[in-house]
């Protein structure tokens, strides 16, 4: 994706139109930048699911997503400008910063926002339920 031109490029225009992201908005995780940037980055980190999915489109900088395999174990993804990543509904997740700190990412969303985290266990809802099954289906 063409982070540098992303209010026209059609790549982006098309994956929103298709996956019907309808909503988005643009967040800058740097300290001078992010009210409560101390305690945003502490909850960013702190392992937890969504029930809806999680788009993140890194128009700037750079950040881990951690996320668990089907074996509990933690797999790091390197994100940096360009870069698009959607983190399916019930699975385990944590953010973070590199060595830079700085990222400016758009997030995307069917619908309006929801922005609750479920801070792991949070074994018991439908969403994490799903996620599971689809892991098993994979295998």
């Amino acid at each position: 994706l063409d982070a540098d031109n992303y209010e026209t490029d059609p790549c982006l225009k098309e994956i929103r139109k298709a996956e019907n992201y309808s909503w988005m908005d643009i967040i800058t995780i740097q300290k001078d930048k992010l009210p409560n940037y101390e305690e945003k980055i502490k909850t960013f980190y702190e392992e937890h699911l969504h029930l809806d999915d999680e788009i993140r489109y890194v128009l700037d900088g750079s950040g881990y997503f951690d996320v668990r395999d089907k074996n509990d174990k933690w797999i790091r993804i390197s994100m940096e400008k360009g870069d698009m990543i959607t983190l399916p509904a019930g699975i385990y997740h944590r953010f973070t910063l590199d060595e830079n700190n700085y990222v400016k990412a758009m997030r995307l969303f069917v619908g309006e926002p929801v922005w609750t985290a479920y801070n792991r266990p949070a074994d018991h809802f439908p969403a994490r339920k799903q996620y599971m099954k689809f892991l098993t289906e994979e295998a």
